[in-house]
C-alpha cells in the first residue's frame, strides 16, 4: 500500500477555507517518535469524531534555532522526512509555521487566538502533557483548554507514555541513544530506524582507488550520532532499498572539518551525484579508527562490509 502524500502548508495567515478547520496535534514533533504518535492519535480520534481533516502544527525552523543560534546541530529529521513519517498516521496536512521574532513574541493567549483560532480555524487541538507555548513558555495544556473554551475549539492532553520496558519516549532520549551508538534503543523510541536524508555530493574520491566508492552526504543540521561505522539501508529516489556500510564522522586518517556520512552501497554500481538518498543507520559496528595505509583501510572496510551483511540479513 502506498502512503498518501501529506499537504505541507508553510503559513498560518490568510489561508483559504479549504486549508482551515482541522483537528490538529500541536508541538515540535522532531523525530515523530512513539510519544508524538500518541498525541497525533488523540487528534485523529477528534478528527473522526468531528468529521474534520487531521493536521499537525509544527514549526520551522525549530524554536531552539532562533533562541540558541549557536547551538550544536540537533535535528532528528528534515521537514520532508517529518511529512513522510506522518503519512501512515493518517495526517492530511502539516502546518510548518515559520518560527520568527513575531511568533516568539506572542503571548500564549495571542498564539491560541491569532494562530490556532483566527489563522488555522482549528476544531480541536491535541497536545502532550509537557506542552508549553507563548512568550517565555508561559502557556500550559490547562491554559490552552481555557482558551479553547473561549475561542470555540476543544483540547485533549496526552499523558506521558513510557515503553513497557521503561524506555522514555522523547526526542532527548532518542538523541542520548544516538550519541551512545545504541541504534536499537533509538529505533525502539522512534518506531523505525533513525535515518539521514541528503543530496549526494562530490568527495575526494579516495574510496574509488581501493574499490570502495561511497555516496557522500553532508550532515547539515542533523544531530551527530556516535562517530564510526554503521550497517545501513539506503532508499534511492526510485524506491529501491540497498544494503550498505557507512562511515559517519571526520575520518581520522584523512581528517575533514565537517562530518560526512559516507555510504558504500553493496553490490551496487551507479552514479548517484545530485540525487537525494535516505540512509537508515541500522547498527553501530565500531568507532572511527586510524590505519597504517590504504591497504589496511581496505581490509578493515571489507571486514566491516561482511559484518554489515550479517547484521542486515
Amino acid at each position: 500500500m502506498v502512503s498518501k502524500t501529506v499537504e505541507v502548508i508553510r503559513d498560518w495567515r490568510d489561508l483559504p477555507a479549504s486549508q482551515r478547520g482541522a483537528a490538529v496535534a500541536v508541538g515540535a514533533f522532531d523525530g515523530v517518535h512513539r510519544g508524538h504518535q500518541a498525541v497525533i492519535a488523540s487528534a485523529r480520534a477528534a478528527a473522526q469524531r468531528l468529521g474534520a481533516p487531521l493536521a499537525v502544527v509544527s514549526f520551522d525552523p525549530h524554536p531552539r534555532r532562533l533562541f540558541q543560534p549557536e547551538a550544536a546541530p540537533f535535528r532528528l529529521m528534515t521537514a520532508d522526512q517529518m511529512a513522510r513519517a506522518m503519512a501512515p498516521l493518517g495526517v492530511d496536512r502539516l502546518y510548518l509555521i515559520p518560527f520568527d521574532r513575531e511568533m516568539a513574541g506572542m503571548t500564549d493567549e495571542e498564539f491560541a487566538r491569532r494562530v490556532l483560532s483566527e489563522g488555522l480555524g482549528v476544531a480541536h487541538a491535541a497536545v502532550g502533557f509537557d506542552f508549553t507555548f507563548g512568550k517565555g513558555r508561559s502557556g500550559s495544556p490547562e491554559a490552552l483548554r481555557t482558551y479553547g473554551q473561549e475561542l470555540g475549539f476543544t483540547v485533549s492532553v496526552t499523558d506521558r507514555i513510557d515503553d513497557v520496558s521503561g524506555l522514555k519516549l522523547s526526542s532527548s532520549a532518542v538523541r542520548e541513544a544516538l550519541k551512545a551508538g545504541d541504534m536499537n534503543r533509538a529505533a525502539a523510541i522512534l518506531g523505525r530506524p533513525f535515518a539521514i536524508q541528503g543530496e549526494v555530493i562530490h568527495g575526494d574520491k579516495r574510496g574509488r582507488t581501493i574499490g570502495v566508492p561511497t555516496a557522500n552526504i553532508a550532515m547539515g543540521d542533523y544531530m551527530r550520532p556516535a562517530y564510526g561505522v554503521y550497517a545501513t539501508r539506503t532508499r534511492l529516489p526510485d524506491g529501491r532499498v540497498v544494503k550498505g556500510v557507512a562511515n559517519l564522522g571526520v575520518r581520522p586518517m584523512f581528517e575533514i572539518e565537517q562530518p560526512l556520512l559516507e555510504v558504500w552501497l553493496l553490490d551496487f554500481d551507479e552514479s548517484l551525484y545530485g540525487q537525494t538518498l535516505e540512509t537508515e543507520l541500522v547498527a553501530f559496528l565500531r568507532g572511527e579508527m586510524k590505519f597504517d595505509g590504504l591497504d589496511a583501510l581496505r581490509v578493515q572496510i571489507e571486514a566491516d562490509a561482511a559484518t554489515a551483511r550479517g547484521v542486515l540479513g
